[in-house]
């Protein structure tokens, strides 16, 4: 199978393939919102039909929640087969005076890289989504047939916490398993270069309380002499990392591994301007391990933030209270082989060998998530960089994730396959904000690096 005609149809057929987004962008498939359910059960429902049009056999299946699309095609024996997965769930678009254009009236206009398409939901995930749909499409048009298995599995709650997708993922592990799981829900690195993502940070929550006097004091009366929470959870926090910027909780760094030398010269190669990235939100100085560079600390090195803290009196005024209860919020990013629930005993028993006499602390919150780790040694790996590079005119880099993407994770734990990640998304698309929109140019070149990737599987199986 020639990769070359698929280009071809590709090219030719851009226009269809936009006019086929604009008409899933026109549909209010906000799941946050029980107003929306309709919505989301209709886009299910024109992914479903669309998938059918060109000859996969593809269902809509119930959830407690928004239903899933899940659709399968047979590739030639002994092919590869992959599951693709998208959302197709949008975000609320509050605040909709900011809008240039009706959110949900795709809007074609012009941008710092030409011609774009403005909706919600035109980047995250629609269309990048679409992208590979298209892909698709365009080879069975030309071929009849792909070159590979694939099977569809598009959700309708990922906007919302996707809290019916494990339980989806249990109940149906043996009809989804593949040999690797592509995700195209990410980015160019630095709105250019054709990025694949290598490894996810994780995430673990935490609340707590430090209890002291049995109510709030008058400082005048008890100052001085009654241990103050809010001093107590200061001091405690402040002690969580040291002067060169480590986290000091006892055993964090357990299960962090070291950056392999190859993907450490990769990120070298990148060039990342760390003044220009700090400078653009008022910062100049790096605040993180001193001895890590700014790529490092973003993409592959565990943090501990602080993300609020409050106590005592803060309305307008003044009142001179020495207050019961002081309160923070603080998350950590994981990386490697941490534990989230041995991160969060370890963080507990630090904060508690911390206190005062007269001091308790009470925890609230559960739950997190592991980071995640690819196997860049899978052949596909490869293929996709060269298929990339191909499209984009400059070599895919092996990046990571500052962010958490839980499904990844999902994948490996319940149907036991890693995933491969990459995206067309840029920086200005405004995803999650007004006026979010995705450059045609990243939906076309999109779906030709997927018609690539799909062609250098027909070509490892030749």
């Amino acid at each position: 199978m020639q990769t070359s005609p698929v280009l071809a149809h590709i090219d030719a057929d851009l226009p269809n393939a936009i006019s086929r987004l604009q008409d899933l962008l026109r549909i209010r498939s906000i799941s946050t919102d029980p107003a929306f359910k309709a919505e989301c059960l209709h886009a299910a429902e024109w992914l479903a039909r669309d998938l059918g049009s060109f000859g996969i056999t593809a269902s809509v299946r119930p959830t407690p929640g928004h239903p899933m699309v899940v659709g399968h095609v047979a590739g030639p024996k002994g092919a590869p087969h992959v599951l693709f997965y998208g959302h197709y769930d949008v975000q609320p678009v509050d605040p909709l005076d900011l809008w240039q254009s009706d959110p949900f009236d795709p809007a074609i206009t012009e941008g710092p890289h030409g011609p774009t398409i403005q909706a919600r939901g035109a980047s995250d995930d629609k269309g990048q989504l679409m992208t590979f749909v298209e892909a698709t499409r365009a080879w069975q048009a030309v071929h009849g047939a792909l070159p590979c298995s694939i099977t569809f599995l598009f959700e309708g709650e990922e906007e919302s916490s996707s809290p019916s997708l494990v339980p989806f993922l249990q109940d149906n592990a043996a009809e989804l398993q593949a040999d690797l799981a592509l995700i195209c829900d990410t980015g160019l690195f630095q709105s250019k270069t054709p990025a694949i993502m290598t490894m996810l940070r994780g995430m673990m929550p935490e609340e707590l309380t430090i209890h002291g006097p049995s109510r709030d004091l008058h400082s005048g009366m008890y100052g001085g002499v009654a241990m103050n929470p809010i001093r107590v959870l200061s001091k405690i926090l402040g002690n969580m990392h040291d002067d060169q910027g480590r986290i000091t909780i006892p055993h964090f760094y357990d299960g962090v591994p070291d950056l392999p030398a190859q993907i450490a010269a990769d990120w070298q190669a990148l060039n990342f301007d760390t003044a220009t990235f700090l400078g653009d939100v008022g910062l100049s100085q790096p605040a993180g391990e001193a001895d890590r560079t700014a790529l490092e600390m973003i993409w592959s090195r565990p943090t501990a933030e602080i993300n609020g803290i409050w106590g005592g009196y803060t309305g307008a005024g003044f009142k001179t209270v020495l207050p019961a209860q002081a309160h923070a919020k603080v998350s950590f990013r994981l990386v490697g082989q941490q534990d989230p629930e041995a991160i969060r005993a370890h963080f507990r028993a630090w904060v508690q060998a911390q206190l005062p006499k007269d001091c308790r602390a009470e925890f609230h919150l559960k739950g997190g998530a592991s980071g995640s780790l690819m196997a860049t040694d899978h052949p596909i790996f490869a293929h996709t960089r060269d298929a990339l590079g191909e499209e984009w005119g400059e070599p895919a880099a092996f990046v990571g994730c500052g962010g958490s993407i839980p499904i990844a994770g999902h994948f490996k734990e319940i149907l036991g396959m890693d995933a491969l990640l990459t995206g067309f998304a840029r920086d200005d698309d405004n995803i999650h904000s007004p006026n979010e929109k995705y450059d045609i140019e990243c939906f076309h070149k999109g779906i030709r690096s997927w018609a690539r990737l799909l062609g250098k599987l027909a070509q490892a199986q030749a």
